[in-house]
């Protein structure tokens, strides 16, 4: 059973710093497509952020230049850095993993979800 566990989020002041953390656990052979989305209330989940293994990062518009995603495949870890928030950019962050396990099976999964709260 692969498990992803989300930390890092927390009260912050606009303008300032967190870096989020997302560590799959488990039988896990390779990490494919890893991306960060968030749900702010009242609204839909949105995509933040994605990265593919071996290629290039996407990131929304609404954080191009702010926030950084990143991925430690020996600990098989992604991360999103975010710099610069907003109080628009509060919400529940969720990680997101596209894994194949060690006996083949593919699966996504998602983490349990941080939340970020940026003051202004």
């Amino acid at each position: 059973q692969v498990q992803l566990v989300e930390s890092g989020g927390g009260l912050v002041q606009a303008g300032g710093s967190l870096r989020l953390s997302c560590a799959a656990s488990g039988s896990i052979l390779r990490m494919n497509t890893m991306g960060w989305y968030r749900q702010a209330p009242g609204k839909q989940r949105e995509l933040v952020a994605t990265v593919i293994s071996g290629g290039s990062p996407n990131y929304a518009d609404s954080v191009k230049g702010r926030f950084t995603i990143s991925k430690d495949n020996a600990k098989n870890t992604v991360y999103l850095q975010m710099n610069g928030l907003k109080p628009e950019d509060a919400a529940v962050y969720y990680c997101s993993v596209d894994i194949v396990a060690a006996d083949g099976d593919r699966q996504r999964c998602w983490g349990q979800g941080t939340q970020v709260t940026v003051s202004s």
